[in-house]
């Protein structure tokens, strides 16, 4: 069994992967209301050459996989090329690993986790706050790799890189919290016992759009119960991964707990499917390919767990506080150029407050800076590729092909390449593809609704079910509805909720199991039942 585990946006194969991807599908010619979006200034954009210089001179920039102690090639020398999203420059050249490579990290893996289990969980703890310390000294630099390879605005990246490393901190201090528990028995010579243990080698794989928390969000409680991890990061984002490890080794993690293999996603998840020493596959990314992952690992029997696409609804009730309302549907549907799995892709609005919300809305989304990551006052950089972008194009044709109105934006942006116009479309109806899929994209689709239950039912309407949103000043609606609401996550006048102390996950389509928070730890343990019999002997 094949199992692609790209996440996100598929990559194209290596033969074609030297081309700048500056093919461009011009939107159609429907009227827009609004023709002016605001741009960046350009005059401290930094070159992809000057800021991969600083990387490496800084030692940061690592363009090898790491197996063990070593910074090594795929067996084959096959490499591809990194992009830089907003120019199509090659910033540099990874090893194209492949199966063979990934066996010998999973036997890495395998190696070395008789002694890092082994080690106190005050020891393991020690050496993850080292990880954080470095993870913190150094968020200037990998906020600027996370820039260069995935695109989002500086500021924006260097934020990624607090959230991210808070999960390396926060489960450093939970290393120390997981306990066990003494069960009152039925008979009087046996005492029974649980033990917690760590399930052994695990797999991670992670997506393009969180380059450091996703990988953060799964090794800090791996390693933290004593798992060891084979990470494969995106083939468009490997960098940051590997600056991370790189860290991970200065910090005294002994080589081998992390290991890093990139390149071949079909031949590598094959290996990491049918190894019976990998005990456990995490993964977030595309439905798709999660199904197609919980799938291969039957085959082992590994623990899994997902977090997968969402549809996440935003509901705006007729007694919201409209700034309350608009500043958190903002953060929501706009961060990282709405390409989260959170983001807000539905925006109900209950007719009441609709004309007033569209007006407000769309003035606050006009004042979004479009740009390069590094220009100054950037608050959206680019789509990730070029199938991103014509992935939007198309979802906001079908739209308007089927009577939506274009409120602003809705084209690729004067800057060209990948970037596109912050985007709010109205008269959105449940037949559009806009309201049914991840457009995962900067596009905010509006929706009327004349009722609590009406709201409800559209929310709940899909297979998936990550996250979703509402806005209301009536703290008995708030409890309704968000207990009303089929969602692993709900932020109540809030749009960007997610946190390393609290849960975070999905039901339905939208995956399995919980990272972040002290049950974050639960999905790297296994409980064994101790029974201890002649206990009246004397």
């Amino acid at each position: 069994m094949r199992v692609a585990v790209s996440v996100g946006v598929s990559t194209p194969p290596v033969a074609t992967m030297r081309s700048s991807c500056t093919r461009r599908i011009m939107a159609g010619s429907y009227r827009f209301v609004s023709m002016h979006m605001a741009a960046a200034p350009l005059s401290r954009t930094l070159s992809t050459e000057s800021v991969a210089a600083r990387l490496t001179s800084a030692g940061l920039l690592r363009t090898k996989g790491l197996i063990g102690p070593n910074w090594i090639d795929a067996r084959d020398g096959k490499t591809m090329p990194v992009h830089n999203p907003s120019t199509g420059e090659v910033i540099a050249y990874v090893p194209f690993m492949g199966s063979k490579d990934t066996e010998d990290a999973i036997s890495s893996a395998y190696d070395a986790f008789p002694a890092w289990s082994k080690l106190t969980a005050t020891e393991r703890s020690q050496l993850l706050r080292k990880w954080y310390d470095l993870l913190m000294a150094n968020k200037e630099e990998i906020g600027q790799l996370i820039t260069l390879e995935q695109g989002k605005p500086l500021k924006e990246a260097i934020g990624e890189v607090n959230y991210g490393a808070s999960f390396i901190e926060y489960f450093a201090e939970e290393a120390k919290r997981v306990y066990g528990d003494i069960i009152p028995p039925t008979l009087n010579d046996r005492r029974i016992l649980v033990l917690k243990q760590p399930v052994g080698v695990i797999a991670a794989i992670t997506p393009w759009n969180f380059p450091l928390a996703m990988i953060t969000r799964k090794v800090g409680p791996a390693l933290a119960c004593g798992c060891t991890a084979v990470i494969k990061p995106s083939e468009l984002t490997p960098f940051t991964a590997l600056a991370a490890v790189e860290l991970a080794l200065q910090a005294g993690i002994p080589p081998g707990v992390l290991n890093v293999v990139m390149g071949d996603a079909p031949a590598i998840g094959d290996a990491l499917m049918a190894s019976t020493r990998v005990r456990k596959i995490t993964f977030t990314g595309s439905t798709a390919v999660g199904k197609k992952l919980m799938a291969g690992a039957a085959g082992t029997v590994k623990k899994v767990s997902l977090e997968l696409g969402g549809n996440a609804p935003c509901i705006i009730f007729d007694d919201a506080d409209l700034d309350v309302a608009v500043k958190g549907t903002l953060g929501s549907k706009f961060r990282n150029s709405g390409q989260t799995c959170v983001c807000a892709n539905r925006i109900l609005v209950q007719d009441g407050i609709y004309d007033k919300f569209a007006a407000a809305f769309s003035k606050a989304v006009q004042n979004l800076q479009v740009g390069d990551g590094f220009s100054e006052g950037a608050t959206q950089g680019p789509l990730i590729n070029d199938a991103a972008i014509q992935k939007v194009e198309s979802f906001v044709q079908d739209a308007v092909s089927k009577g939506a109105d274009v409120l602003l934006g809705g084209k690729r942006h004067s800057l060209g390449r990948t970037f596109y116009e912050p985007t709010v479309l109205g008269n959105i109806s449940s037949d559009m593809i806009v309201s049914r899929e991840e457009v995962f994209g900067p596009v905010a689709p509006l929706m009327r609704f004349k009722t609590e239950e009406e709201a409800i039912s559209i929310a709940n309407d899909t297979n998936a079910g990550l996250a979703a949103y509402i806005f209301t000043t009536n703290v008995q609606r708030s409890w309704r509805v968000t207990e009303a609401l089929e969602y692993g996550l709900v932020g109540v006048n809030e749009g960007v909720i997610s946190t390393e102390v609290a849960p975070f996950g999905g039901v339905k389509q939208s995956g399995l199991g919980r990272e972040g928070s002290k049950y974050g730890m639960d999905e790297y343990l296994e409980m064994k039942y101790v029974c201890l019999g002649d206990m009246n002997r004397k």
